[in-house]
């Protein structure tokens, strides 16, 4: 119905029909209409008041009224209209049997989105889960408009920090033997921290295994950096078959280490880049930007000018029209600066480089650090999450299995932990507070769980072949229907904005919309039983589609 009424105004009043589909409203009372333009935005150009420039379009529009609108009026600066709830209904109903949810706009682009980027050697914390839901949102909205979407990871295998680990378990753990275990692996990192701020002066000594691990020139190094690669590695499969995604290409430091090297030293050779006290630099002071280093004054590649190799191989690999990279805000100035750079060497895919800041996750103590070990491991979490969830199935649920319990426990905490994760504005910084995540009621992802297998339930114990007949539409009914047809538009724009938590927002709405139409509008025995049935169903579906963009897993049962 947006569509249609966008359609009428474009011809009659100065906006592109994009920016008349955003300021449509939907009004807070039903009998105010069913969709509002506010005409504010129009009082300039036309120096009119709002008033006015709506009373004259009410007067103008109302002569030829698109399909399924029904009234048309003018109240105050806006303009009200009043939707033939009939055809409402029956369109709605037929866009969600179809699987269609208004999917016109098909993009067919090919897209990279590059997220989660854990190190190896270093913990997979909760602040890790953030980036990796919100990556796994954006690629499947994108998908859900039918691009051609590639996932890619990008972890740090080399550099400072795993010089810091192979010197600690050298001299301290080498006797405990190596372990694949998520927590094992993060606490020789933290160890190595801790040592070295009592002894600055072992840092000489990793230093040079830093330059041994970069040039590849010392066996027993180079061996023991490989096999624990490969058990910080394997220790992340779990995770991401837990959390629901998966990657077309995993890119590594060491794969681009040399090339940035290369890179950085060509900059110099034209002059786009320069020395400072040894260290080569890009110079940005003034794009209010900084200094740009590249590479240290040892020679050391730091990662800026690895993702500049990034970036190019990257697009030699794909060729995008666009490549999407989620980072922490704290790295915003650095992709700012990695861009600059890209376009100050004239790369020709400079422009459809985008870097997606999102905020931290902190605890109610402060910020997370891999440094200090005062993080959340995810295996720790998660564990604390499912044991608490297997003790409230098992209260609801006496007679399922133990291992059915094992599942639908697993499901569960990873809707709660997904959904408390991208509810909030990706830009936000997130205070994770770990009561508030486990709860059970409320804007929470469980919740919404809930709501999809109660009419789940529903569906199952009714099974009605009666014919559908829409007549004495009530309120709940209506509500219910309108709040379904928004599906289109919320992801529509959650696409982009690059925005899941719009999807999540419109979730949670959709939920206790239909909550609501459950209590108020008697399903089983009703005269309408047949018509409402469908109703469900298609908030059923709607509900599965709009989790399922939020990588969230529905259960028909709790």
């Amino acid at each position: 119905m947006k569509e249609a009424i966008a359609k009428v105004l474009v011809k009659k009043i100065d906006l592109k029909k994009e920016e008349i589909l955003s300021l449509i409203e939907i009004p807070p009372e039903m009998q105010l209409g069913d969709f509002a333009f506010p005409c504010f935005v129009l009082a300039k150009s036309m120096k009119k008041a709002p008033g006015e420039i709506a009373k004259a379009l009410s007067e103008k529009l109302s002569k030829n009224l698109p399909e399924g609108i029904s009234e048309l009026k003018a109240e105050g600066p806006y303009l009200n209209f009043f939707t033939d709830k009939t055809k409402l209904v029956e369109k709605v109903l037929e866009s969600v049997k179809e699987d269609d949810w208004g999917r016109s706009k098909i993009k067919n682009q090919k897209i990279m989105i590059e997220f989660s980027q854990p190190n190896t050697h270093k913990a997979f914390h909760v602040g890790h889960i953030r980036g990796t839901s919100l990556g796994e949102s954006i690629a499947r909205i994108s998908e859900f408009f039918g691009n051609k979407t590639i996932r890619a990871n990008y972890s740090g295998d080399t550099g400072m920090h795993i010089a810091k680990w192979i010197w600690c378990y050298k001299n301290f753990h080498e006797e405990e033997g190596l372990k694949e275990e998520e927590s094992w692996i993060a606490s020789i990192y933290v160890d190595a921290v801790k040592r070295l701020e009592k002894n600055p002066e072992a840092q000489k000594e990793v230093n040079k295994i830093n330059n041994h691990i970069e040039k590849k020139d010392n066996k027993v190094i180079n061996s023991l950096w490989e096999k624990t690669r490969k058990l910080s590695i394997r220790s992340w499969d779990k995770i991401y078959l837990e959390l629901g995604t998966h990657f077309d290409r995993q890119y590594f430091e060491s794969e681009v280490e040399l090339p940035g090297k290369e890179i950085a030293l060509k900059l110099l050779e034209k002059k786009i880049a320069k020395k400072s006290e040894g260290a080569v630099i890009m110079n940005f002071r003034k794009d209010n930007l900084g200094v740009f280093v590249l590479l240290r004054s040892d020679g050391t590649v730091l990662y800026s000018a690895k993702d500049i190799a990034l970036a190019k191989l990257k697009s030699k690999d794909y060729n995008c029209d666009k490549h999407i990279t989620t980072i922490g805000d704290e790295q915003k100035h650095h992709g700012e600066q990695v861009v600059k750079t890209l376009k100050k060497m004239k790369f020709s895919n400079a422009k459809n480089y985008l870097f997606l800041p999102f905020g931290m996750v902190r605890l109610s103590t402060g910020k997370m650090s891999s440094r200090t070990g005062d993080n959340i491991l995810y295996s720790d979490f998660m564990k604390e999450i499912t044991d608490y969830t297997k003790e409230r199935i098992s209260e609801k649920s006496m007679k399922v299995s133990k291992k059915e319990i094992e599942k639908r426990a697993l499901k569960v905490s990873v809707a709660a932990i997904k959904y408390s994760m991208l509810k909030q504005d990706p830009r936000k910084v997130i205070i994770f507070d770990k009561k508030e995540a486990l709860k059970f009621e409320g804007d929470t992802g469980p919740y919404l769980l809930y709501s999809y297998a109660r009419a789940s339930s529903i569906l199952r114990k009714v099974k009605s072949k009666a014919k559908i007949k829409i007549k004495n539409l009530e309120d709940g009914e209506v509500a219910l229907v309108k709040k379904i047809d928004d599906f289109p538009s919320v992801v529509e724009n959650a696409y982009t904005h690059l925005a899941p938590n719009l999807i999540a927002n419109y979730s949670y709405e959709l939920s206790q919309i239909f909550n609501e139409f459950y209590h108020s509008c008697p399903v089983m025995g009703s005269e309408k039983e047949s018509f409402r049935l469908k109703l469900v169903d298609s908030f059923r579906k709607t509900l599965k589609k709009s989790l399922e963009l939020l990588g969230i897993e529905t259960l028909e049962e709790m």
